[in-house]
C-alpha cells in the first residue's frame, strides 16, 4: 500500500495518491490531471476511483477530466448533486481498493456534502483519514462558503460542523494519519499550520476547534469569529465543479497563442482584455506594457489573481517569462480562468522593439524613505492582509489590504503622493499597477517592505501582540 501527498504550493492544496496491488484512487485533484495518470503508470496502476471530500471553492477539481482519461469512478459523499455522471455513496459505506478499504464518513459542516475518507489497511485497521475541508491541521474548515447552497447560516453550519467532528472524527484512534486537502495560505481556513499532516492526537492536543470540554456556542463563536468575505471567485469554482467544464486541454490551447506587438496591441483593443504581466515584481517595475497589471507568477499567483480580476469570464492576455507560458495558463485554468486568449511573444523586449512605449514604477528604498520622512511628512499604504498589519505595523502607516482595493479608491487622493509597502515587495507592486489603471500615477513602492523597514532600524514599529494569520 501506497500514500503520497501531492502538494501545490500556490492553492496551499494537497491531493492524495492512494494504491494498493495494482489500483489506485486519487483524492481531491487538481485541474490538470497528467501528473495523476503518470504517478499511476509508474506503479502500473489503474486509478478506480476519483474520490471528492466536496464541491471545492478554491480551485476546479480535475475529477471530469481524470474520469474521462482513466474510466475511473467519481465520488462523493451524501447529499451531493453534481450535473454528471458520478457515485454518490452512503454514510460508512466501505470502497474496496486492490487489497485495502476506504469508509466514507459523511461530515457535513463545511458543506452539507462533505465527507471524509478513512483508509483501513489488509487488516481492516483504520490508519489515515484524508479530511477535506473538514478537519485542517490546526483549524477547521470555513463553514461561511455554503450558505447559499444550502439555506443555511454560518451559525448553523458551524453547528452542523461541530457535530461532525465530535461524531465521526475525534472518537477515531489516536494513531490515525490526518491528510487534509489544504495547508497554511488557504482561504478555506483562516489559520491552518504550515504543518502539513499530524496525527489525531496530535490534533486533538493542539487544534483550538478540537479541544474536548468546547460547547457547541463556544465553537460556534470561535469558528465565525473574524471570518474575512471569501475570494471573489470560489462561486465560479463551485458551479463549474458541480455543473462542469471544458476540458483543461482545449483550454490550455487555447491560451498558448503567441502573437506579436502589433496583434496583441490590437487584440487588447478589441477585446477590452486584462493585461496580466506575470515577471516577478522587480523585473516589471523597470518596463511593462502600460496599461498591464502585474502577479507574479512565482509569489501566490492564481488566489490573488482570482481575488482581483474581476468575474472570471474576462478576456487576459498576458506576458510571461519565456518558457513559462503554459504554465501561465494552467494555473489560471486551475481557478476557472478559461479565457486567457494569448500571450505577448517576445515580451517586453519585443514591444520595446516594435518602438512601443513602456511604463515604470518608482522604487526607493526603506533608507531613501527615512531620508525623505526626517524632512516632510509622508503617506504610508501598508497593503498586507488586516491581521498582518494589526500584528505589526510601522507607525503613521494607513492599513489598506490589497483584497479590498476596490474600497480604497474614495479615500486616495490622486494628487497626494503615497509610499506603498508590504511584507516583502510582492503585493505593493500588485497594488500600485491595479490603481495606476484607474488613474492613481503618484505611487511610489517601498522595496523590501515591512522586513526591509524593520532591517533598516530606521522605522519604529508596533509592539508585535497577535500572531499574524490568526484573524
Amino acid at each position: 500500500m501506497k500514500i503520497e501527498q501531492l502538494y501545490t504550493d500556490c492553492l496551499a492544496h494537497g491531493a492524495y495518491y492512494i494504491e494498493s496491488n495494482g489500483v489506485a484512487a486519487i483524492i481531491d485533484p487538481l485541474r490538470d490531471v497528467t501528473a495523476y495518470v503518470n504517478r499511476a503508470l509508474q506503479d502500473n496502476a489503474t486509478i478506480k476511483y476519483v474520490l471528492e471530500t466536496h464541491f471545492h471553492a478554491d480551485f476546479v477539481s480535475g475529477h471530469l477530466d481524470l474520469a474521462a482519461a482513466t474510466g475511473a469512478t467519481i465520488v462523493y459523499g451524501p447529499g451531493a448533486q453534481p450535473a454528471f455522471p458520478a457515485y454518490i455513496a452512503a454514510d460508512g459505506e466501505l470502497l474496496t481498493l486492490g487489497d485495502i478499504q476506504i469508509k466514507v464518513l459523511h461530515t457535513p459542516g463545511h458543506t452539507m456534502e462533505s465527507c471524509c475518507y478513512l483508509l483501513l489497511d489488509e487488516a481492516g485497521k483504520a490508519i489515515a483519514l484524508f479530511s477535506g475541508d473538514t478537519l485542517f491541521i490546526g483549524d477547521v474548515g470555513r463553514p461561511d462558503l455554503a450558505q447559499e447552497a444550502s439555506g443555511k447560516t454560518k451559525e448553523e453550519l458551524a453547528g452542523i460542523l461541530f457535530d461532525s467532528l465530535r461524531s465521526k472524527i475525534m472518537p477515531l484512534p489516536l494513531d490515525i494519519a490526518i491528510y487534509p486537502a489544504h495547508g497554511a495560505g488557504s482561504a478555506c481556513g483562516k489559520m491552518i499550520s504550515h504543518q502539513r499532516t499530524d496525527t489525531l492526537e496530535g490534533q486533538l492536543q493542539t487544534n483550538y476547534a478540537l479541544r474536548p470540554d468546547m460547547t457547541r456556542q463556544a465553537f460556534i463563536k470561535a469558528v465565525t469569529a473574524g471570518l474575512t468575505p471569501p475570494p471573489a471567485y470560489f462561486p465560479l469554482n463551485v458551479r463549474m465543479n458541480k455543473q462542469g467544464y471544458e476540458n483543461v486541454e482545449d483550454v490550455i490551447s487555447r491560451g498558448m497563442r503567441p502573437l506579436s506587438p502589433a496583434a496583441f496591441e490590437d487584440l487588447a483593443a478589441k477585446t477590452g482584455a486584462v493585461i496580466l504581466d506575470t515577471r516577478g515584481p522587480e523585473v516589471f517595475i523597470q518596463a511593462f506594457v502600460p496599461g498591464a497589471i502585474n502577479i507574479g507568477l512565482d509569489g501566490n499567483f492564481a488566489p490573488w489573481a482570482g481575488t482581483l480580476i474581476p468575474g472570471g469570464q474576462q478576456p487576459i492576455l498576458f506576458i510571461a517569462d519565456e518558457g513559462r507560458e503554459k504554465e501561465v495558463v494552467t494555473r489560471l485554468a486551475r481557478i476557472g480562468f478559461d479565457h486567457t486568449i494569448g500571450y505577448l511573444k517576445g515580451g517586453v523586449t519585443a514591444w520595446k522593439g516594435s518602438g512601443r512605449s513602456v511604463d515604470d514604477i518608482v522604487s526607493i528604498c526603506p533608507d531613501e524613505l527615512a531620508d525623505r520622512q526626517a524632512w516632510i511628512p509622508v503617506n504610508l499604504l501598508d497593503v498586507r492582509r488586516r491581521s498582518e498589519y494589526a500584528s505589526e505595523h510601522v507607525y503613521g502607516a494607513a492599513s489598506m489590504p490589497l483584497e479590498y482595493i476596490n474600497e480604497h479608491m474614495a479615500t486616495l487622493d490622486k494628487k497626494q503622493l503615497y509610499y506603498v509597502h508590504c511584507a516583502g515587495g510582492y503585493r505593493s507592486v500588485i497594488f500600485i499597477s491595479i490603481m495606476r489603471t484607474r488613474g492613481y500615477h503618484n505611487l511610489v513602492d517601498v522595496r523590501g517592505g515591512v522586513k526591509g523597514m524593520k532591517d533598516s532600524g530606521r522605522f519604529q514599529l508596533t509592539d508585535h501582540y497577535i500572531p499574524a494569520g490568526k484573524l
